[in-house]
């Protein structure tokens, strides 16, 4: 018991001032906040595709499906920017869809179907912080496949879509036997696509999982990540007074990562997500935060004609 509540108290004070008027979730008019697919921009896209061609490695991976990412570009919340490749190509994401759990928790809280005791508040950080096999298992086991399968193809959320590429879906305990569940497209277990993900933090930073007070309680768990490597690694290294919000992945040859930077400078406001399949995924992660943040410097004065 002592060592939950020093789990909670570790991550519930997390810079509370975060969640005010200038912070998070963002505060805009409903009518401001649209499907993500209708904000690709193509200037974004062609500095996106430009910096990671640059790399042979990267061009090579793109080209054969064995690596995606996706940007949201969230400098002004007023002209929302997304773009990517390979963005609805669904891929094994390891531990990265334990963010459907998470949501499928929450929701079953607010609806009364899940107690929200300070076990389960734990487990859903550990299950995000230290992406804990064991926490996650719980979460799975106290909501089912059925409700996560549910909340993940709502059609508020659609983020598990067979019509476009599937997404985010959970089928298997993590780290432990039992009944699978899987999606139906690929047969895969624990999948994610990145348009999905960058969907799933761009609802999030809005205050759109389940209601705001349920975003909130999401980005509480989220942020202040406890693994520093991946994305999380280049981004304290450039920007250490940013806030993250991430959740990342890994198993065998597949690596995953997303991120939701909040720099102190508006410039540095985004959402990052990749999906490798490649031994060196975890490197070609870390190496994306900067041609990545080039990419989103291209904001054109076009984009406002």
């Amino acid at each position: 018991m002592k060592n939950r509540i020093l789990i909670l108290l570790s991550f519930i004070t997390f810079n509370l001032s975060l969640f005010g008027q200038k912070g998070l979730p963002i505060k805009i008019n409903d009518s401001n906040i649209k499907p993500l697919m209708s904000l690709n921009d193509a200037n974004l896209q062609a500095s996106l595709e430009k910096e990671l061609n640059a790399n042979p490695k990267w061009k090579s991976l793109i080209a054969n499906k064995k690596m995606a990412v996706g940007i949201v570009d969230l400098s002004d919340t007023n002209n929302v920017r997304y773009t990517s490749v390979n963005g609805n190509y669904m891929m094994y994401a390891a531990s990265l869809p334990k963010i459907a759990i998470l949501l499928a928790a929450m929701d079953a809280i607010e609806n009364g179907e899940l107690n929200e005791t300070l076990e389960v508040k734990a487990d859903m950080r550990l299950m995000i912080s230290k992406s804990s096999n064991q926490a996650a298992t719980k979460m799975i086991d106290r909501v089912g496949y059925d409700k996560i399968e549910s909340v993940m193809t709502d059609p508020k959320y659609m983020f598990y879509d067979e019509d476009h590429g599937g997404g985010l879906w959970v089928g298997k305990r993590y780290g432990g036997s039992g009944d699978t569940h899987r999606e139906p497209l690929k047969n895969l277990s624990h999948a994610a696509s990145v348009s999905q993900v960058c969907r799933y933090y761009y609802l999030l930073a809005h205050g759109k999982l389940v209601n705001e007070k349920r975003s909130k309680q999401m980005l509480e768990i989220m942020g202040n990540p406890e693994l520093h490597h991946k994305f999380v690694n280049t981004v304290e290294e450039i920007a250490p007074n940013a806030k993250l919000f991430r959740k990342s992945g890994s198993w065998k040859t597949y690596h995953s990562d997303s991120i939701l930077v909040w720099g102190n400078d508006p410039k540095r406001r985004y959402i990052l997500v990749a999906l490798v399949d490649n031994p060196n995924g975890e490197q070609i992660i870390r190496g994306l935060v900067k041609p990545i943040e080039r990419a989103l410097k291209t904001r054109k004065v076009s984009s406002k004609k």
